[in-house]
């Protein structure tokens, strides 16, 4: 009894850690179904979230070969039992699923499925999906008839509330990635108006100007040529810095310490700031998902500090401190009031945001004429 009791608290422990550690959802509900179908001694066990159009956005399942799935062929649709549980929303246990009314067919290729343990992964009144077992097995791993019992049922479910937990926590990210693109891709709007559309009319301003002074004041219309140029220029090189910008960082492969480095070199080039940085040695490890998150809010200080600052000097320092990760970007420019300047209020706001959904912390040190630093902290874990 405590051998299986062990082995309880060994397979919901792993189905808890895959849930909280940085994993796939389709990697963490792999888990789940494998835990559960060996745990509680089923020969078939599968796991199926449904789309909106009859079929599963995911599906997985365990105790069935590579070969057997070919056989099978396309991933099953909302019909039969997997149907009937989708819309009840009850658990099922059943000693043949065969004779099941409710049972409509498989594929000839199909495995044959008699016992039966079925429960729906709910959020609330909202049904995420089903989690499901067949063919409960004896020692000498031939099929027995049924076999499921209620503590299998109640097991079953506790499993169903962790992949409830891993498909829930998949959607707000999936929510939360969703809207930081559609912030990005307002800021980099505005930057597009205020940056380069803006010099692109006085641009064409300056142009009509000359053309009219060609006759009148050839001088003055040579000084407008002049400046025509350099208004070319200058559009030039925000437009290089926008798309530098929109360009997507190689986070996945290069890590977020060389990709802070190509991205601060990047700049350095593109601004005239010089900028700079500096990776102590505990300037990695952090998980993949937190490293997004911070070199967002990376991105959005060295921003402000090249866009908005006027600063002829930036610094970009990565670093560890009492076991967290610090991220400090520092500029010498003209600096603000945080209480007035609303512009930066709502970029300090974002940043601010984005280090809480972290459970780290954010904090900006500025005063009109002294400059600026803002300073992240992250715990490691």
């Amino acid at each position: 009894m405590t051998d299986h009791r062990d082995e309880i608290l060994r397979a919901v422990s792993a189905a808890v850690l895959a849930v909280t550690r940085h994993q796939s959802v389709r990697e963490v509900l792999q888990v789940i179904v494998r835990s559960a179908r060996e745990l509680l001694g089923a020969r078939y066990g599968a796991l199926g979230v449904p789309d909106d159009d009859g079929a599963f956005a995911e599906f997985v399942a365990d105790g069935i070969s590579d070969e057997e799935w070919d056989r099978i062929g396309k991933l099953p649709r909302q019909h039969g039992m997997l149907g009937a549980m989708l819309r009840e929303g009850a658990p099922v246990r059943l000693g043949d699923i065969r004779a099941d009314p409710r049972f409509g067919w498989w594929p000839k290729t199909h495995p044959v499925m008699a016992g039966f343990l079925g429960v729906p992964i709910r959020d609330g009144a909202s049904i995420l999906g089903i989690i499901f077992l067949a063919n409960k097995t004896v020692s000498d791993d031939t099929a027995s008839p049924g076999g499921f019992t209620e503590d299998d049922q109640a097991l079953l479910g506790l499993f169903a509330a962790h992949a409830a937990i891993a498909i829930t926590n998949a959607r707000l990210y999936e929510s939360a990635e969703q809207l930081s693109a559609l912030r990005e891709r307002a800021r980099l709007a505005r930057d597009l108006h205020d940056a380069v559309a803006q010099k692109l009319f006085s641009l064409r301003l300056t142009a009509h100007a000359a053309g009219a002074l060609i006759d009148g004041d050839p001088a003055m219309a040579r000084q407008r040529i002049t400046e025509v140029a350099d208004l070319a220029g200058q559009a030039l090189g925000e437009l290089r810095g926008v798309i530098g910008e929109i360009a997507p960082p190689d986070l996945a492969a290069d890590g977020l310490v060389v990709t802070l480095l190509k991205e601060v070199r990047l700049l350095d080039r593109l601004h005239a700031a010089e900028v700079r940085v500096h990776a102590g040695v505990g300037a990695s490890g952090l998980p993949a998902a937190a490293e997004t998150v911070v070199l967002r809010i990376a991105q959005e200080a060295l921003h402000n500090a090249l866009r908005h600052s006027g600063a002829t000097r930036v610094d970009l320092t990565m670093d560890a401190e009492d076991g967290a990760f610090l991220l400090r970007v520092a500029d010498d420019g003209r600096g603000f009031d945080t209480r007035a300047d609303a512009t930066h209020g709502l970029g300090l706001q974002s940043m601010s945001v984005r280090a809480t959904e972290l459970g780290g912390r954010l904090d900006v040190r500025t005063a009109p004429g002294g400059g600026t630093v803002i300073t992240l902290a992250v715990p490691r874990d």
